[in-house]
């Protein structure tokens, strides 16, 4: 790959190994980019990146929202603040979020998937900017439980947060959305809407979360689902899968948002 050298300031010329090729071949694959281009943006990131914002953002424990915490003050647009990729949800729990790109859909109890503007609020929600540190491609059909598997193969550590986006195709997945709530009865007590869909192109996206923050974020693999046309999504139950494009980004740092509302400050959390 002679176009990927550049020259040193001694005028040396830099080359990359085999491994490093096949990396950015398959990332300008996937993005729809030249190499030289993949080169360029991942070398900005790096000399621009700050480490410190490699962070998972909560806007509030989750443990509130189970307790029926349905209405905080974080808007959009102060989740934009901080990450353009992840989930949660909308006040009175009206369906379920996914950020994609910076982009946020609701993904509402009739499955259709709608963007939202930046003034909308959210009780709860979990984001990230998303940049991963491993990309696999994977080019067999897979059912949920080989689909299970093979994240656990992938995650670096069950002691640390992992971001997690999967485009793919998907031969049967079925996914819920949540009903907007006019009382704040427990999120258990609530009954989600249930949608299937076949042999259909689109994107997961979420997180995994170690078993010892389950107070804040519920732990294990949560994880949204979006249709490649955006028009329908919602969280995933089950999934049968190919040609999976898989990206992992390794968290280490957690910022938590503690709201100053009254139904957070009387919740009686534990």
């Amino acid at each position: 790959m002679a176009e990927e050298t550049s020259e040193r300031p001694g005028g040396s010329i830099v080359t990359l190994s085999e491994e490093l090729e096949k990396q950015v071949a398959m990332g300008a694959g996937h993005l729809g980019m030249s190499a030289s281009e993949i080169v360029h943006a991942a070398l900005h990131q790096f000399l621009q990146h700050d480490p410190k914002g490699n962070a998972v953002y909560l806007s509030a424990p989750f443990d509130a929202l189970m307790k029926g915490c349905y209405e905080e003050n974080t808007t959009i647009n102060d989740l934009k603040r901080h990450g353009n990729f992840g989930l949660g949800t909308f006040n009175h729990l009206d369906g379920e979020m996914m950020m994609l790109d910076g982009t946020v859909y609701q993904l509402k109890e009739d499955g259709f998937a709608h963007p939202v503007s930046d003034t909308v609020e959210t009780p709860f929600s979990c984001v990230t900017f998303f940049s991963p540190t491993t990309v696999e491609e994977i080019h067999r059909e897979m059912d949920h439980a080989g689909f299970k598997n093979l994240l656990d193969q992938l995650m670096p550590s069950e002691n640390v947060f992992s971001a997690i986006r999967i485009d793919a195709e998907f031969s049967y997945i079925r996914v819920w959305s949540v009903p907007k709530q006019e009382t704040h009865r427990p999120i258990s007590e609530v009954r989600p809407a249930v949608f299937e869909y076949h042999d259909v192109k689109g994107t997961l996206a979420g997180f995994y979360t170690p078993r010892f923050i389950k107070s804040l974020l519920n732990p294990g693999y949560h994880l949204h689902f979006l249709t490649d046309d955006r028009r329908h999504g919602g969280h995933l139950d089950q999934c049968s899968l190919n040609q999976l494009t898989i990206g992992v980004q390794i968290i280490p740092r957690l910022e938590l948002n503690l709201p100053i509302t009254i139904d957070y400050l009387t919740a009686k959390l534990v």
